[in-house]
């Protein structure tokens, strides 16, 4: 998959696990008001991708979303 990977986070469910931060933190953080999941790189590089989809998987809530676009296509996976 060589698409780019478009990141969605829902604040409302997110539990504070900081799965996301702990494998992507260049890309994830944590709010220190309430240590919700905070974007920091919407549209990562490619060389982030594998990381974001580990991330992604990982987060207890289903808080990420991923937006893949291939080509003119536009492809959602959603964790829940």
């Amino acid at each position: 998959m060589d698409g780019q990977l478009e990141i969605e986070v829902d604040r409302g469910r997110c539990v504070g696990g900081g799965m996301c931060v702990l494998f992507v933190p260049v890309v994830f953080d944590q709010s220190d008001d309430d240590g919700k999941v905070l974007l920091k790189i919407p549209v990562p590089g490619a060389g982030l991708t594998g990381s974001v989809r580990g991330a992604a998987k990982r987060c207890p809530s289903g808080a990420i979303t991923l937006h893949e676009r291939q080509g003119d296509a536009m492809n959602t996976r959603e964790r829940t």
